[in-house]
């Protein structure tokens, strides 16, 4: 009876955990993040090579100190984060629309690209601060910054910007979408006449309403209340939602163990953490790359994000099974298991451990499910402390989730090597946990053959 009631509440968990990873809106937003991922791996690379390679060459403590020479080959570096990281919001907001099209089976994503970026535009201050430059010394304490019309600030463009990027891109693509659906509003101009042409047409007074909605909102806030839609944004979602993230490890560990649990019962982890925590905690390593960037330090409500979780806590794949394939050649009788190590171990080295998941197998398998789940939490909890307290620098660029370890925490870090020291000590401590759970494992499948033959 308990076993049933057991079975019955993993299925009930499983079938709620795959409702909240297909709801429409959350699986557009993790479509989007997936697709703007290598924008932002490329801009990890330019700050690890501007702030780490040219200034450790050309730096002052460099092997030819010279500020000039540093200056102009950090140009290189400082254009790809302009082209990336200073429009991220812009970019992002326009794959939402795409992304939100194609998961709803509308018919011109493309027009959803152009209304989730104009929307953005339209719900940003019309009039910014500029920092000025004093062209002489004696300028220097008069004037510092200006009022400016005609122009978008990266603070709203850029990294900054990707909470609202997310909601106003999904809130004005959702409502084109439905304006869309009304036929009478269509304008058919018959056969003959170029697709491109037609369907411009076809969305153009929709397009016109949705976006004139926008621009009433953004002139009452603007007139009425002197802000924008933006500004409100960051105050009171944007900034609370980090602070939940860094306010300890604690709901992150949450998620990442229903995520890790729910890939035990068949159901992949992205379901659950790809859609509620990814994009928060890679909005926050994106922040960290732009400060780290700019040489300013890494705050500690940033300690917290994604880079933690890939370099730290996913070390051959969901659950760190790396360290259980190295337990299996070390420690291991069984021969199935063996094999499977032999064909998995290299995929691991990649974090890539679908082969141990179901050849091993993990999925319901008890024994593998206890440290599946448990030895993430314990890395993502260990990696925070320890950055909060110095112990290892903070993650100040995103690389790939392929990295293999040691790579991967160095990269992460800037180069710190006492990151990449803390990720072989994790790996220690990883086997030591997997071991008497894999034996425990081993011994139950030798059972089952024992009943078998029996």
């Amino acid at each position: 009876m308990a076993e049933g009631k057991g079975q019955a509440f993993l299925d009930k968990f499983a079938e709620v955990s795959a409702r909240v990873g297909n709801q429409v809106h959350l699986r557009t937003l993790r479509d989007a993040f997936a697709t703007i991922m290598p924008l932002y791996i490329l801009a990890g690379i330019a700050v690890l090579v501007n702030n780490v390679v040219f200034a450790y060459i050309w730096g002052d403590t460099g092997f030819a100190p010279n500020a000039e020479v540093l200056a102009n080959v950090q140009t290189w570096g400082s254009a790809l984060t302009l082209g990336t990281l200073n429009v991220s919001a812009l970019i992002l907001a326009g794959l939402i629309g795409y992304c939100l099209a194609r998961n709803e089976r509308f018919d011109n994503p493309l027009a959803c690209v152009v209304v989730g970026i104009s929307a953005l535009v339209i719900m940003m201050p019309q009039t910014v601060t500029a920092n000025l430059a004093a062209t002489s010394p004696l300028l220097t304490d008069k004037v510092t910054s200006a009022a400016v019309t005609g122009a978008l600030s990266t603070a709203n463009t850029g990294t900054n910007g990707l909470f609202g990027a997310i909601l106003i891109g999904l809130a004005a693509v959702t409502v084109f979408i439905k304006i869309s659906g009304v036929e009478k509003l269509k304008v058919n101009l018959g056969e003959g006449v170029p697709p491109a042409v037609a369907n411009s047409f076809n969305v153009m007074i929709p397009m016109l309403l949705s976006l004139s909605i926008f621009g009433v909102v953004s002139a009452v806030l603007a007139v009425a209340f002197s802000t924008d839609l933006m500004t409100i944004i960051s105050t009171f979602i944007s900034t609370p939602l980090k602070g939940i993230m860094n306010a300890g490890p604690w709901a992150v560990v949450l998620i990442y163990t229903l995520a890790n649990l729910l890939f035990c019962l068949g159901i992949h982890q992205s379901t659950i953490s790809g859609v509620l925590l990814e994009p928060i905690l890679t909005m926050l390593i994106v922040d960290n790359m732009a400060t780290f960037a700019a040489g300013q330090p890494i705050p500690a409500d940033h300690y917290m994000n994604m880079q933690i979780i890939n370099s730290f806590a996913l070390i051959g794949g969901s659950g760190c099974t790396f360290m259980l394939l190295l337990d299996t050649f070390l420690f291991s009788k069984s021969k199935t298991s063996k094999t499977v190590a032999k064909m998995a171990i290299l995929p691991g080295l990649f974090n890539i451990n679908e082969p141990v998941i179901y050849g091993y197998p993990i999925v319901y398998n008890l024994p593998l499910i206890i440290p599946f789940v448990i030895v993430p939490d314990i890395f993502i909890a260990a990696t925070y402390g320890l950055t909060c307290a110095g112990i290892i620098g903070p993650c100040v660029a995103q690389v790939p989730w392929t990295t293999p370890p040691v790579i991967s925490a160095l990269l992460a870090t800037g180069m710190d090597w006492r990151a990449a020291v803390w990720q072989i000590i994790e790996i220690i401590i990883g086997m030591a946990i997997y071991l008497p759970f894999m034996k425990a494992s081993e011994r139950a499948q030798e059972l089952q053959v024992e009943e078998l033959e029996a």
